[in-house]
């Protein structure tokens, strides 16, 4: 039986892909290409996630790899690419639901360190019973040991528990610990329907 609904945040809970990122600069053309290269497809910005580097020297090796020009857009990336934060459309209905049904409301992600700074203004993120961050723990999903220590975190039975991430990779990683993964395709209706076969009491939109 399900009892707890699990979440990934990055475009699950609010849209985060470095296309959205590059648009809100207003960067096009090569420079377009070469920040995507440097900053989005980079070691740093991997390990930010895993929180083996902070971001200012995350910044500082980044900019180190770009002309002076472009210094500011990294600024951005690092620091400020949460305003405006977009949340994902229908999801924090769909979590406030569920709550009020009496599921535990989870998150595990992928993410900086700064995660704690916007997370708040995150519409439905007043409804988590806990939150579980990669650059917290020093390990990053799909690695099975970030899953482990999130069921000891909050003393979960995985098989209690549904995992929704838009990674295959990750949710296949949750499968392989215990958990009844969906991989979000940006269709909530898609994914009410997924929750309801799995005997979650999520109403259809």
């Amino acid at each position: 039986m399900i009892k707890n609904v699990v979440f990934d945040m990055g475009n699950v809970m609010i849209y985060f892909h470095k296309d959205l990122f590059l648009d809100q600069a207003g960067v096009t053309g090569e420079d377009r290409t070469l920040l995507a290269r440097v900053v989005f497809d980079s070691l740093e910005w991997a390990r930010l996630d895993r929180g083996s580097l902070g971001e200012a020297e995350a910044e500082r090796l980044m900019c180190a790899r770009l002309p002076e020009r472009l210094h500011d857009k990294v600024h951005y990336f690092v620091w400020d690419w949460d305003k405006p934060l977009r949340p994902v459309r229908g999801m924090a209905q769909l979590v406030r639901e569920l709550k009020a049904k009496g599921y535990g409301i989870y998150l595990l992600s992928n993410a900086a360190s700064r995660q704690h700074d916007y997370w708040p203004d995150i519409p439905g993120s007043e409804c988590f019973d806990g939150t579980f961050i990669s650059a917290d723990w020093k390990l990053t999903k799909p690695q099975h040991e970030i899953y482990e220590r999130f069921f000891e975190q909050f003393s979960l039975d995985p098989t209690e528990c549904v995992f929704i991430d838009d990674s295959v990779v990750n949710a296949e990683g949750a499968y392989c610990c215990g958990m009844q993964p969906i991989v979000f395709h940006d269709d909530i209706g898609e994914l009410r329907a997924r929750l309801r076969e799995l005997g979650v009491d999520a109403a259809e939109n």
